[in-house]
This record gives C-alpha cells, structure tokens and sequence, in this order.
C-alpha cells in the first residue's frame, strides 16, 4: 500500500485515539459525583480515577495548578499553573495524535491487510496505540512537573510516576481504534496493486527470531531479577534534576519481576514463570513472522514491527496473571485490570533492540544462505 492510500486510515485511527482518550479523560468528572459509589463500589471508583486522570484537563484536587485556597495573590499564581496544566495536557493530546499517526501510516504501508496479513495488521495497530500513548506522556512529562509547583523537586521519580499513568485506558482505546483503522485500511487498499509476501529462508528468519528474543529476554530474565533491579535501583546517583534516576531506569529498562521459588509456593511461582514463557514464546513467533508479513525489510519497519511483538507477549503475559489472579474478591473487579499496559516503556526500548538485532542477524543470515544456494547451484553444473 502506498502512503497516499495509507494515511487515511492512519488519519482515522489518529483521530479516533485522540477522541477517546479525551472522552475518557473528561469522564472523569463522572465519577466525583455521588452517585458513582452506587454503581462501582468505592475502591473501584478510585482505580478508575486513577486510570483516567493522566487524560482529565482538571487539574489534580489539592494541587497549586488546582486553586481551590488562598487570597487574592494564590489565587493569581494557581491561575498560571492552571495554564501550564492545560497546556501540558495540549501537548499530551497533540503528541497521542501524532505518535499514532507516524506509526499507524508505518504498520499499514509495510504490513497491508491484504494477502492474509489482516490479522498482523490488527494486532500491530492494536499493540502500538499504548506505545504512542506513553510517548505522549513522556513528551508532555515536564510541563505536566512543573504545573504542580515543585518542578525541581525529585524531578527524575516524578518524571517515572507520571510516564507510568498511561496504564489501561490506552489499552482499551486501541482495541476500539485498530478495528476502524484496520477496515479503512481494507476498503482504501481495494483496487491497489496487489502486494504479495515476501519470500523469507525459514532458517534465516529463525535465527532473527530467536536473536530478537534473546534481546527481550535480557529484561525479563536478567534484569528483572530482585537482586539486579535492586542494584539498577540504587546503583546510579547524580545531583539536582538527575538525582534517584533507579525509578526511571527501572521502568525503562524492566519487562518483570521475579525472584526465586523460595519465596512462596512452588506451583504459583511456575504459574507466574509460565507468563514470562508465555511472553517470550509470542515474542519468538511474532518475530519468525513479521519479515514475511513486511512489503520491504527496512529498519524502521524491522524496529517498529518488533515494538508492537514485545508489547503483544507483554499484553499477553498480562492477561496470563489476570487469569490467575485471586484478588478480584478483595479489590473488585476494575483492578484485576490494573496492571494491563505497565511495561511498555520497557517494551518500547528492548522492541527497538530486538528489531535491530533481528534486521541484523536476518540479512548476515539470509546472505549466507544465498551464498550456500549459489554454490550448491554451481557445483552441479556440468563441466
């Protein structure tokens, strides 16, 4: 598909994302009425809160950009910080749009729903509506700091609090936005040339898969461990506005957390294993078919497509401990649904790295079995 026919349903699904992550944010005010602890109970009201208010343009209660206290003169500088705050969320919405855009208008150009590639495409779009989301909160991070008055102020644990907040609601706004975008997709490729699959050696594409997972699990097995998240937690200092980065790398830097079975029971620490397997194993597959499914093997359609396969294995490693947790009867419903989308920062850097590697390792490999082939070719050639 070329990106003529490929930015309108990138445009559709842009806009799409950027609507209901406004909605979502405006719903918010819903549930300060009375009424919302008669529907949900109060802690789920509050977990819903929570996931809506990265979203919400007001302002925290309490905070200065909120201007609930003070004379004539507090009231002046909350007005400013007021300011700031809507301009922060400006930029968070605009920036939702655009990341959205870029990597919607990418997916569908390299990996058109036509040919049997529907379903990638649906996954891939789906998967990058909380990446986009999370770079639209780490863009829009510093004006959002510095609206609540204490910019300066342990400005690296803020800056990892609040590229934490995108949490679920991104998650579900994709799955809504990638069906709209994916059926535009359709009905705007109608009448293009065809694209057929690339031709791939199964054994090049193995070793890019396999090489790209090794990367991935260099988080979720090596650095997620207790012992060395704690030493990236509090080996690293700085001073001033880099002070305590061991939050910030932390998110940047862990798919998991595990520790070793000693810790609980044997059968719960395999069952939470099985999900980093799990994660891995759709990583691996995801990888093994994502050259195949590409128009062209290029480097930002390698990276990005890698992105969107470590974020599937994290979103399904996910849905695993959801389906095995046991705290539904404690905290209520809505939080069983708290940790879908954590991660994805983590995801974004090693789905880069594993894209690389996988490009890397599929063309040294893929040259070599040209090579192999030629060889054999012109070793039966009669003399």
């Amino acid at each position: 598909m070329t990106y003529r026919r490929a930015v309108i349903p990138a445009l559709v699904g842009g806009l799409l994302i950027t609507l209901l992550l406004w909605w979502a944010g405006a719903s918010e005010q819903a549930l300060q009425l009375r009424g919302a602890t008669s529907v949900f109970d109060i802690d789920s009201v509050s977990e819903l809160r929570r996931w809506l208010a990265p979203w919400s343009y007001d302002p925290p209660t309490g905070s200065l950009s909120d201007g609930a206290t003070g004379g004539d003169t507090a009231s002046a500088g909350a007005a400013r910080y007021s300011e700031l705050y809507g301009t922060a969320m400006q930029i968070r919405f605009v920036a939702v749009f655009v990341f959205f855009l870029a990597g919607a208008l990418l997916l569908v150009h390299r990996i058109p729903p036509t040919q049997g590639r529907t379903p990638a495409t649906l996954l891939a779009v789906w998967a990058w509506a909380p990446v986009a989301a999370t770079l639209a909160v780490t863009v829009s991070a510093p004006w959002l700091i510095a609206s609540g008055g204490h910019g300066s102020y342990r400005f690296l644990p803020q800056l990892a609090g609040v590229i934490a907040s995108s949490g679920p609601v991104a998650v579900f706004a994709g799955l809504l936005t990638a069906p709209a975008t994916v059926l535009v997709a359709r009905l705007t490729v109608k009448g293009a040339e065809p694209q057929p699959r690339q031709s791939v050696p199964a054994r090049a594409a193995r070793l890019a898969a396999s090489a790209g997972t090794a990367v991935v699990a260099l988080s979720v097995v090596i650095l997620s461990y207790q012992s060395v998240a704690a030493r990236i937690q509090t080996s690293f200092g700085g001073g001033g506005l880099l002070s305590e980065p061991g939050d910030l790398l932390r998110q940047w830097l862990l798919l998991g957390a595990w520790t070793g079975p000693e810790t609980g029971p044997l059968g719960d620490w395999l069952l939470y294993r099985a999900a980093d397997v799990l994660m891995l194993a759709v990583v691996w597959w995801t990888l093994r078919l994502l050259p195949g499914l590409l128009t062209r093997t290029t480097v930002p359609a390698m990276v990005v497509g890698a992105v969107c396969a470590t974020v599937c294995g994290l979103l399904a490693s996910q849905v695993l401990h959801m389906a095995i947790d046991d705290t539904v009867d404690v905290w209520g419903p809505v939080h069983l649904f708290s940790e879908l989308g954590t991660g994805v920062p983590a995801a974004l850097t090693f789905g880069i790295l594993a894209g690389l590697a996988a490009l890397v390792t599929l063309r040294s490999a893929g040259s070599r079995d040209t090579r192999e082939s030629l060889g054999e070719g012109a070793a039966e050639v009669p003399r």
